[in-house]
């Protein structure tokens, strides 16, 4: 029996109306054509959405309709809220002409697939391989209900979403050798990196529709080559760059569909047909292309830049400053990183080798740019999404995701709202510093070491948490402000919350210290330096005037004739 499953026409995608109907599976067509009535992508886990949308939803745009040649055709697009009847007639076209190329189950071309691939003895392995969040391999989770031996059926939509996710995802090191892979040794491929995505913290933006979204993610300007194609419309095996054999090759991709589009493996569903429909049941991954480094044109990354001295000394042969793709860090709230978030990509340009930091997104960029015309109120949301590997990156450790509300006028470099939340940040940070050194003091004065910086829980990741929806509260309610008085207004607010919030923790350490630490200890400060004296009430002191500079405005309010003694 012959299986088919048409990513065009069948239903996979999982979007909510935007009038608040239920969410329900939509085929890849309507998804497109009818992208102004839904809303947010559903997916099984955050870091499914950018593979969806980069292997899938935004190279068929590009392909189809081309890139915006710059701003003002951008927001003419925008400005419509919808595809123009033009444009749906083009992306229909685009669909019908390459249909067959998405068809997950087509003999000769699956979608992101290899027809025929196999290895020497035929193996296959379970379809939880490519399931992130499954037991398989060294790559079990604690406590898992499930076993690498148990069946793990996927439904056509299912193994869809996996198999894009493993093409952007996939853990590293050692692959089934395939026949036809020249560099295969003993039946296996060594020396595979992570999925290109897992090389990086991916930055998405999001509107208010899933049409915005789409837009959102696409740059502007005409791209660098006209070679530059997504991997279903380079399945001749005649392309040197064919994605369409077990060959695989270790080079820079043409431009930004092949980026999107990029086959880092070589992979084989497997499926049959049961009682409950098509489903795949065995998968086979071996090795695919393998890129030298993160390409400068990646839109959905922030940059590390490389300290001015190495700048300097290390630029490649293109004359080009050297950048790192920005990876996201387990449990760290993505507001801690708005120093990252909020530098544009004019001012790194415009700073030269003069300073060393970060630059955002060229996207975030973008849409900075566009300020005044998407509007100073314009609900602009940022997703950041990564996964952290463990043991030589062949396991996952941890999946990271975070959505931050984020003011247009913020992206302006120069501007006072940009300022404001850099300080606020800061504040927060050192919020927790000082706390950490309460706990520190109050440790010291009951005749114990403080708690290291990289072992168990320190006392400030309390403060952290305690203000993150103050911090998120603050970000909403920033959109549209441009007048400073305004602006202050809202840290002062921000300040006074976060007087009370860190009072509290710090409070708690407090009440537990226990008497005998009242009297204090004595620590030696080396020869020929007097004792240093640990004392409860020297370390309550302390914090106090430590949380009153760094909180000033909180600070110069209560100290008003006006204020109400708080």
């Amino acid at each position: 029996m012959t299986l088919g499953f048409s990513l065009t026409d069948d239903p996979w995608l999982l979007l909510p109306s935007t009038t608040g109907e239920p969410a329900q599976e939509r085929p890849l067509r309507t998804a497109l054509l009818e992208a102004h009535e839904f809303g947010d992508l559903v997916v099984e886990i955050p870091t499914q959405k950018p593979a969806v949308l980069r292997q899938v939803l935004l190279p068929v745009i590009v392909a189809a309709l081309g890139r915006p040649a710059d701003e003002r055709e951008w927001m003419a697009w925008h400005a419509q809220g919808r595809w123009s009847p033009e444009q749906r007639l083009r992306l229909d076209a685009y669909l019908d002409a390459h249909r067959a190329a998405f068809d997950l189950f087509d003999p000769v071309q699956p979608f992101g697939q290899i027809a025929g691939l196999s290895t020497a003895k035929g193996e296959t392995k379970n379809a939880s391989l490519i399931v992130a969040t499954a037991a398989t391999g060294n790559n079990v989770p604690l406590f898992a209900s499930r076993t690498e031996g148990d069946p793990f059926p996927l439904t056509p939509a299912q193994a869809a979403h996996w198999l894009v996710h493993t093409q952007c995802w996939d853990t590293a090191a050692i692959k089934t050798g395939a026949v036809g892979d020249p560099q295969a040794k003993a039946g296996k491929t060594t020396g595979n990196p992570t999925g290109p995505l897992g090389q990086m913290g991916v930055t998405l933006l999001a509107g208010r529709t899933l049409f915005e979204t789409l837009l959102l993610n696409i740059p502007v300007g005409a791209p660098p080559t006209s070679n530059d194609r997504p991997q279903w419309e380079r399945r001749d095996s005649a392309d040197p760059r064919s994605a369409a054999t077990p060959q695989w090759q270790t080079r820079t991709p043409e431009g930004l569909l092949e980026l999107w589009t990029w086959q880092s493996r070589r992979i084989r569903l497997f499926a049959e047909q049961t009682d409950q429909g098509p489903r795949v049941t065995r998968v086979l991954v071996a090795a695919g292309d393998r890129m030298p480094h993160t390409p400068e044109a990646e839109p959905h990354t922030m940059w590390r830049l490389e300290p001015t001295g190495a700048r300097a000394q290390a630029k490649d042969k293109r004359g080009t400053s050297p950048r790192r793709p920005l990876r996201l860090q387990p449990g760290k709230a993505a507001w801690r990183g708005l120093d990252a978030l909020l530098a544009p990509e004019r001012q790194a340009r415009d700073a030269g080798d003069k300073t060393s930091g970060f630059a955002t997104s060229k996207l975030l960029d973008q849409a900075g740019a566009l300020m005044f015309e998407l509007g100073e109120n314009y609900p602009l949301r940022v997703e950041l999404s990564g996964i952290a590997y463990g043991n030589q990156s062949a396991v996952i450790d941890d999946v990271m995701f975070d959505d931050l509300p984020l003011p247009l006028a913020a992206l302006e470099a120069g501007s006072d709202l940009r300022a404001a939340l850099l300080e606020v940040a800061e504040q927060a940070e050192q919020l927790a510093t000082a706390v950490n050194h309460l706990s520190a003091d109050l440790r010291r004065a009951l005749g114990s070491e403080p708690i290291p910086w990289d072992k168990g829980q320190r006392p400030g990741e309390l403060v952290l948490h305690a203000l993150d929806p103050l911090v998120r509260r603050l970000l909403a309610g920033m959109r549209g402000l441009q007048d400073l008085e305004r602006i202050e207004v809202g840290q002062l607010a921000w300040e006074q919350l976060a007087w009370r919030r860190s009072w509290d923790i710090a409070d708690r350490l407090l009440q537990s210290v226990p008497v005998a630490a009242y009297a204090g200890r004595s620590t030696s400060q080396g020869e020929g330096k007097p004792d240093r004296i640990h004392r409860v009430p020297l370390a309550e002191a302390s914090f106090l005037r430590r949380r009153a500079e760094i909180l000033h405005r909180a600070d110069a309010a209560r100290r008003s004739p006006r204020s109400d003694g708080q």
